[in-house]
This record gives C-alpha cells, structure tokens and sequence, in this order.
C-alpha cells in the first residue's frame, strides 16, 4: 500500500509554533515517526508539505494511480480551501483528515472544515498519534 501525507501551512514550523499548543518535536520527527510505523505495517510514505494551495492541488491531482490513500492536515486551509476539498473528490482517493490540536474546541472560525465534507475520517487532538491513527485507519480499511 502507498500513502501520501500532506501538510499545509506552517506546518514545516511544527517545534518553533506556538510550543504550548503544538510541542517542540519537529516536522522530520513526524515523519520519522511515521516512518516506523509505516515499516511495521509494510506501508510506503511519501511526504509533502507546502505552504501555497495551488501546489497542494497539484500534489492531490498527481496522486491519482500512485496512491492508495491520502492523510491531509491542510492546515489553514483547512477552513478556507474550497479548492482543495475538490481536488480531493476530484480523485476520489481515501482520505483521512488529520489535525495534531482538536479543531472543534478551538476558535469559532477553526471549527469549519472543508476537508472534512470528503474524509472518509476525521481524526484530531492526538498530536502526532493522529496521524498513526490515520494510518492505521486506512490500512486497515482500504489495504
């Protein structure tokens, strides 16, 4: 099975951001963490992260054939990017909505989730095991 994850914004900040809401280990500890994982479940990863929409699009429209599966933290644009919730039914791949602080407690305007009209799950608020989860989620369900 391969799975692309996909970060959006700021992410690639994870360890410098707001420490006390997102904590000090980095994006390439994530990564590596998952790395781990994806070993134990005989899973390929392939990572990406951007800070601008349009090459997220373009991540998600490349993925169709190489792909099994998506787990996206969009980030900012998780609550504005009507764009990217289309490029992810466009190819209609599983996808997994991943977010490391839970959204639905946090300010009004991050609360709405565009993502999440198309994530087959939604997973939140575990800090990097919301990403694990997510992989777990999608091998179990879609390998």
């Amino acid at each position: 099975m391969n799975i692309i994850i996909i970060n959006g914004p700021n992410l690639n900040m994870l360890g410098i951001r707001e420490p006390n809401l997102y904590g000090s280990a980095t994006l390439a500890d994530l990564e590596n963490k998952l790395l781990a994982v994806a070993e134990k479940l005989n899973v390929n990863l392939a990572f990406y992260q951007s800070n601008h929409e349009g090459k997220i699009i373009d991540v998600i429209q490349e993925s169709l054939g190489k792909f099994d599966g998506i787990i996206i933290n969009a980030g900012g644009y998780t609550h504005t990017s009507i764009a990217i919730m289309d490029a992810l039914k466009a190819v209609n791949l599983p996808t997994v909505e991943v977010h490391l602080t839970a959204i639905e407690t946090r300010e009004d305007f991050r609360q709405k989730s565009y993502i999440s009209l198309v994530a087959k799950k939604i997973i939140t608020g575990k800090g990097f095991d919301s990403y694990i989860d997510a992989l777990n989620y999608l091998v179990k369900t879609f390998s």
